[in-house]
């Protein structure tokens, strides 16, 4: 089988080895697409211990959606042929390799599979590209569901990368009225703005300003300011949480799921005045998926128009170097059936 290994920064080496075997409480499945995650990206360019824990000269990758070619004999609910989302926390059987499961290698066993727990079956009306997102799209899930939103409340979401767009999209799935995505790139923005999401470019933008054009006015500690309940930041700039704190209106919310190193200052005076609510959010968990798939199914959105770039197997160090290039591109993704250009 292909097989794609993490040797270190801009290091991957593609070679073959065995196919692996299903033994009798295992599975075998085939990954059909198999999407580059941010800390992928990170990982390559600055080497181990940037992204998600990525052991040097192993298999990698996480977001994919696969199809089952072997079922052991001790295996319930799975079937040869049925597609499915390996759940990256417990696919393997150890939470600690949900970043590195060989979503780039052609096949993976899932020891010990249970369904609905390490794997998932896909719904016939979600497309087999478009699932390759049900990954980064639960990370984005679960910090609008941290987010507590209500029905009828507005937020600003930092960040339209795919975790960004998943996470303004959750949003509006739990009735969220308004929901605007903030970014530096035009190109991002616009693949928000077609997902029928507002959208302001902070490089040329005034955020306070356009948010209260498109969100109305409400009460802070420092005067008028955007009517926004909860904020979320997938983007992970330093600067995003003292914007929060300058703009927050009395009472709202932010919930931080961008991976981010290092300490931040608090003005925790203004926070206790504003009552203003600090949330993490990080992974996600079982419900995440459910919801995850219902919202691809109900076919609101065009989800896989964020897919901007499809790639071969054999050109995964060029895929990955093209998703660093945010003015140009959103989600990239391997097809494994895909050919390599010549």
């Amino acid at each position: 089988m292909r097989t794609a290994i993490y040797r270190g920064k801009r290091d991957i080496l593609l070679t073959e080895r065995p196919l692996p075997e299903a033994g009798e409480e295992d599975i075998v499945v085939k990954n059909l697409y198999a999407s580059i995650c941010g800390t992928d990206v990170a990982v390559y360019f600055h080497g181990p211990g940037t992204g998600h824990k990525i052991t040097v000269g192993e298999e990698f990758g996480h977001e994919m959606v696969s199809q089952v070619v072997q079922v052991g004999r001790e295996v319930k609910g799975i079937r040869v042929g049925d597609r499915v989302y390996p759940y990256p926390l417990l696919a393997k059987g150890d939470p600690g390799r949900a970043g590195t499961l060989g979503g780039f290698s052609e096949y993976m066993v899932l020891p010990h599979a249970r369904l609905y727990e390490g794997v998932y079956p896909v719904g016939e009306k979600i497309k087999t590209r478009t699932a390759c997102l049900i990954e980064p799209f639960t990370v984005g899930m679960r910090a609008a569901r941290r987010a507590l939103p209500k029905p009828g409340e507005k937020a600003i979401v930092f960040g339209a990368g795919t975790i960004g767009i998943a996470a303004a999209l959750a949003l509006r799935y739990f009735g969220c009225e308004k929901v605007m995505v903030c970014d530096l790139s035009d190109f991002r923005l616009e693949k928000a703005r077609n997902l029928g999401l507002l959208t302001c470019n902070s490089a040329r933008e005034d955020l306070r300003e356009k948010a209260m054009e498109c969100l109305g006015t409400a009460r802070s500690l420092s005067g008028p300011t955007a009517d926004a309940d909860i904020f979320i930041d997938a983007a992970g700039a330093p600067s995003i949480l003292e914007t929060f704190q300058s703009m927050g209106k009395i009472e709202c919310r932010m919930v931080v799921v961008a991976v981010q190193a290092g300490k931040r200052p608090v003005d925790v005076l203004s926070m206790t005045f504003s009552q203003h609510a600090l949330i993490g959010s990080g992974g996600y968990q079982s419900e995440d998926v459910r919801d995850v798939m219902a919202l691809m199914e109900s076919g609101r959105w065009d989800i896989d128009s964020l897919i901007t770039h499809v790639f071969a197997w054999e050109q995964l160090p060029q895929a990955i170097e093209t998703a660093a290039d945010v003015d140009h591109a959103l989600n990239v993704v391997i097809d494994y059936a895909k050919q390599p250009e010549k």
